[in-house]
């Protein structure tokens, strides 16, 4: 732990935005989901009246993350093309887009590169064992359909998120399987920003029967994922998932976790849509758990500033005026 000077912690100040919550798979541990046909998709109207009440809130990422309507539906043209064009609306209001709407083609991340100034998708877990359980109705939860992305997102140079759910019925031999194929990945393509370490959270919504990850541990995983990712990956936890935002905060679970090696909260906003159950905790509560123990809260882009050369002139430049307003 430091103790002569503060050391950084980051989050991205970020607004979820959820095109449809419909989708086509059904994991036995989702609390998002509803019946494709099921649920209205945003309209850009209603979008462009969110963003405008967004305006003086410090907020800078539009994280834009769908549920997924089948490759082959005759649905999926209209869905791609509305999350693209959410994603060009909040560029043009100001704001910063990041999507992460599944499995997307080769063709799809090209064009989403044009509108995203990063992406990202969580591998879960490569365990093969899970298609009989949590993912046996989730087609697009095969391991080597997300391990394409990865590399699709590498081949195409997208500043690229993915991670890891604990706790939903792998082995500990399975989260060291999954870091390194991420760490084999980022080796070869240099283009992933940071990797979550997400501990399963039961929630109301769910059919899965099993308990909480162990936060015990966490702090272990974070450890040994430091010890396998490169030095230019950041690890990332949820801090709503780490401490109780209902009762009394479990202050040692989260500095462990961070002396353990993780530096990055994610996007905080006023929802997390995965985990519903789950509030977000108040930037000053976590200040309250971090300064005395010297670690300082910061805001980051959804970009990290080594990527910055990546995008487009037109991405470039809307960076570049968030990182001057940051200092």
């Amino acid at each position: 732990m430091p103790t002569s000077h503060s050391q950084k912690i980051t989050y991205s100040s970020a607004y979820t935005i959820v095109p449809t919550y419909e989708c086509f798979n059904r994991c036995a541990y989702c609390n998002f989901r509803t019946e494709p046909g099921k649920s209205p998709w945003m309209t850009i109207s209603e979008a462009e009246k969110l963003f405008k009440q967004l305006y003086g809130k410090d907020v800078c990422e539009i994280l834009i993350l769908s549920g997924e309507v089948h490759p082959h539906s005759p649905r999926r043209q209209a869905w791609f093309q509305r999350i693209y064009n959410l994603c060009e609306l909040a560029l043009t209001m100001g704001f910063l887009p990041h999507t992460n709407a599944g499995p997307l083609s080769f063709e799809e991340m090209q064009q989403l590169k044009k509108v995203n100034v990063s992406m990202g998708l969580m591998l879960e877990q490569l365990a093969p064992e899970l298609l009989n359980t949590v993912h046996k109705h989730a087609p697009s939860k095969l391991p080597e359909v997300r391990l394409q992305q990865l590399q699709w997102a590498g081949e195409l140079k997208i500043p690229f998120t993915t991670g890891l759910l604990l706790g939903i019925g792998e082995t500990e031999e399975d989260w060291w399987e999954t870091l390194e194929a991420i760490s084999h990945i980022h080796q070869r393509y240099h283009h992933i920003q940071e990797v979550i370490l997400q501990p399963h959270s039961p929630g109301n919504q769910q059919t899965f029967d099993a308990p909480p990850f162990d936060l015990n541990q966490l702090p272990k995983v974070i450890s040994q994922a430091r010890q396998i990712l490169p030095p230019d990956i950041t690890i990332q936890i949820p801090p709503n998932l780490v401490i109780d935002t209902v009762g009394v905060p479990h202050v040692v679970p989260l500095l462990a976790c961070i002396e353990a090696g993780a530096r990055d909260l994610g996007g905080i906003g006023p929802k997390d849509e995965v985990n519903p159950d789950y509030p977000h905790p108040l930037l000053q509560e976590l200040q309250k758990i971090l300064e005395p123990a010297k670690w300082e809260l910061v805001p980051r882009l959804p970009v990290y500033p080594q990527f910055d050369d990546w995008l487009s002139v037109e991405l470039q430049t809307a960076v570049r005026g968030w990182r001057k307003a940051e200092g």
